[in-house]
């Protein structure tokens, strides 16, 4: 049976219209592609031509991307970076106590952080202890950035030995925000205090600024990752060089992307984790985009093409989805940028550098590789076996679509529901790893005063003359009589007389709840009427409330960042598929992914599920987690998205029939995009079996959002929804196709030049 008219997917308004062409069908149902007998068609698109130009010219075309590795990484170099950890939260009051700190008590104004003491017998005050501890509190002082010690031996200390006399802490006041200083002073400040130590006398540091030197490193999961990938390829290939290649054309990709992100730090301020992050999620897409291509290659040259014709139709089908994905990915990344926030901003652009630098030499570096390689590369027709069991899984799904599509929303509504009730907020130092000196002075301070001495506020009060201390007795008074507060430390005054620094330790750890109520009502309800009555202002700050600040800031902001980036890659779609129903569809279903994740990250680490098995005590969520996580699970699920869809409405295109594009798309598609998300989940999972608290946070909803994605969103309820909807996917107003932009994902079929193979 023959078909002279090739059917389009309804660009028209309508499923079904046809268009000229020159396709027919074989005996099983299938378009031909002309190969066989009939003149082939052509694959004119501006990356097939790319394509092809690689392929025959792959010399040249390595060379350039050889040069540009080392012109990036040599300017860097020799550049060098300027990577910034500073961050402000503009318009908040923790903010404005920090300004007004810096301005009036410069000393005041950077991070305060303790070194704390405890004996197993006798008091801190005996005078053996304190003749160690009193010189090494003098040498902390001198050391750079330091601007004082608050030693507990001192009028200023008051209060700082425990009732039992065996604990004691000194506040070190910096010049800087933790996030701001140079690792190098906050290093030299722990091995000075730790010197201090002898039998019977444990010291131990905490606070922000010792917390940033213990961040890991990802390092050591990204290598854990290219191990996992190179297996996973490997199975999916059965070819050593078949397996290489996405990792081969990933790694250039990534190497030039340091050096933009080193170059791009001295104009947008990037936290030092911004090349690890790049790395991370950029060796994941780029291995992605290459998978997909390099098996859109092969499925080519198995059907009869040539390499160069082969490499030409891979990116004229498989490239174009790969474009389409990387966009909505970097799009993604950079929607980070409408938070207003300076690390996630950082963040978010060097993000998007590594997946850009990753996809261009998917669509440039990658055909070269095939050309020089390809037929090393294309194997023996191996696979047919797993291509038809999701061939059979496909038909199972056409034949019970409803039962599909109701069992994957339910199972992904199901694991979603716990997220309605997550808790954001900054983890304190209690969830450190055992054995980090961080850990260590959280649990001495805990035993000793209470855990509220672990994250004190700092009151600011600026008065309304110099010396008013009628108005700071009464502030004094106001806070002491709080049911929630501990205690109060003695006021500090700036040397101009005019502002007043009192910390004020609450009864509960900084990550609780109620230290969250105490300082809004400390805001709202307490300070406000002291402030009419003595004319003074007073700001609630400090790095517990500056946490609470953030985790605010983040959750009213993180409506718009979403609209942004749906509508966005909503929009692209549109443009891409003709089709009203795809950005929808899209939209849901990754929302649905992250809500998933976060639903899983909610059992795990906020209700304790699995909790013991991991390593990990019940405590809130990271309020950065939502928004980066959104980023990257949008632009990832976008790819899955992508690389279906497309296949699906190439098939309809070619056969005007929605069942069976369908069931052919989930055929050829399935074993990729799960052999992808394996790879992604190998990565990600290899942070959760770290040892800090945020990374464990950060890889168990990385790894679950791309585990449900692949196997139950692409696998089961999307197939299901499109079985279930028909033709109708692909219908579009006609008054809309008009004005939409002029745009494919595939183009046509036309007479295929000759391809000079040599």
């Amino acid at each position: 049976m023959s078909m002279t008219a090739r059917q389009a997917g309804g660009g028209d308004g309508g499923a079904g219209n046809p268009r000229d062409g020159q396709g027919s069908m074989n005996g099983d149902g299938r378009a031909s592609n002309g190969r066989g007998g009939a003149a082939p068609s052509a694959r004119d698109g501006r990356l097939a031509r790319i394509a092809t130009w690689g392929a025959t010219h792959p010399r040249q075309a390595i060379a350039a991307w050889f040069a540009v590795l080392v012109v990036t990484l040599g300017v860097s170099g020799a550049a060098g970076s300027a990577y910034s950890n500073s961050n402000s939260l503009p318009g908040t009051q923790s903010q404005r106590a920090t300004d007004l700190l810096a301005r009036d008590f410069p000393s005041q104004a950077g991070d305060l952080d303790q070194i704390v003491f405890h004996v197993s017998s006798g008091t801190v005050t005996a005078a053996a202890i304190a003749a160690r501890i009193e010189p090494m509190l003098a040498r902390v002082a001198r050391l750079p950035h330091v601007t004082g010690v608050a030693s507990p031996f001192g009028r200023t200390g008051a209060g700082a030995v425990s009732r039992d006399g065996r604990t004691a802490f000194a506040t070190v006041y910096f010049d800087e925000k933790a996030n701001a200083l140079p690792h190098s002073a906050i290093n030299e400040v722990i091995s000075t205090a730790e010197a201090a130590r002898m039998p019977g006398l444990e010291v131990a540091l905490g606070g922000q600024a010792i917390e940033q030197v213990q961040q890991p490193s990802l390092g050591t999961a990204t290598g854990v990752g290219l191990i996992a990938a190179i297996v996973v390829l490997l199975f999916t290939f059965g070819s050593l060089v078949a397996a290489g290649l996405p990792i081969a054309t990933a790694l250039p990709g990534l190497g030039s992307a340091f050096g933009l992100i080193a170059l791009g730090s001295h104009l947008v301020a990037m936290p030092n984790i911004s090349t690890q992050l790049a790395a991370m999620i950029g060796l994941g897409v780029g291995i992605d985009y290459s998978l997909f291509v390099v098996t859109r290659f092969r499925e080519a040259v198995r059907t009869g093409a040539g390499i160069h014709e082969a490499v030409a139709e891979a990116m004229d089908t498989a490239g174009r989805a790969v474009l389409l994905a990387g966009v909505t990915v970097i799009v993604a990344l950079l929607g980070m940028l409408a938070l207003g926030i300076g690390f996630l901003t950082g963040l978010g652009v060097s993000s998007a550098i590594g997946v850009l630098m990753t996809m261009l030499a998917t669509l440039t570096l990658l055909p070269a590789l095939l050309g020089a390689l390809g037929h090393r590369v294309a194997g023996k027709q191996t696979r047919e076996a797993r291509v038809s069991r999701w061939q059979r899984w496909g038909e199972l799904i056409r034949r019970r679509p409803w039962p599909a599509a109701l069992a994957g929303a339910a199972i992904m509504l199901a694991i979603a529901s716990p997220a309605l009730g997550m808790r954001l907020a900054l983890s304190d130092a209690g969830n450190d790893p055992a054995g980090t000196t961080t850990r260590h002075a959280y649990d001495l301070l805990a035993r000793g005063f209470g855990q509220g001495f672990n994250g004190p506020l700092v009151v600011v009060a600026r008065l309304p003359r110099a010396g008013d201390t009628a108005a700071i007795g009464e502030l004094r008074a106001t806070l002491e009589r709080t049911p929630d507060v501990a205690s109060v430390a003695p006021p500090r005054i700036s040397p101009d007389g005019r502002t007043a620094v009192l910390q004020t330790y609450p009864l509960s750890s900084p990550q609780a709840q109620a230290t969250t109520n105490l300082v809004q009502a400390l805001r709202n309800r307490l300070l406000p009427p002291l402030a009419r009555s003595t004319g003074a202002m007073l700001l609630v700050g400090g790095a517990t409330a500056t946490g609470i600040d953030f985790t605010h800031v983040l959750s009213s902001k993180l409506p718009l960042f979403i609209a942004i980036v749906v509508l966005l890659a909503a929009a692209m779609l549109l443009v891409m598929f003709r089709s009203l129903v795809i950005p929808v569809q899209a939209a849901l279903m990754n929302l649905l992914s992250i809500g998933a994740a976060l639903g899983v990250t909610t059992l795990v680490f906020q209700h304790g599920w699995l909790g013991g098995l991991l390593g990990v005590a019940p405590g809130p969520i990271e309020p950065w987690l939502p928004v980066i996580v959104f980023a990257i699970v949008f632009g990832l699920s976008m790819d899955y998205e992508v690389f279906l869809v497309s296949r699906i409405h190439e098939r309809f295109s070619e056969t005007g029939d929605a069942s069976e594009a369908v069931v052919n798309a989930l055929g050829t598609t399935g074993r990729v995009i799960t052999a992808a998300a394996t790879i992604m989940v190998c990565v990600f999972l290899s942070f959760v079996f770290g040892s800090d608290r945020a990374i464990k946070l950060f890889g168990l909803s990385l790894a679950s959002a791309v585990f449900l994605d692949a196997f139950v969103i692409r696998s089961l309820l999307l197939p299901a929804v499109l079985e279930l909807l028909g033709g109708r996917t692909w219908q579009l107003p006609r008054w809309l196709h008009r004005r939409l932009p002029s745009a494919q994902l595939h183009s046509p079929a036309a007479p295929k030049p000759a391809f000079d193979e040599a």
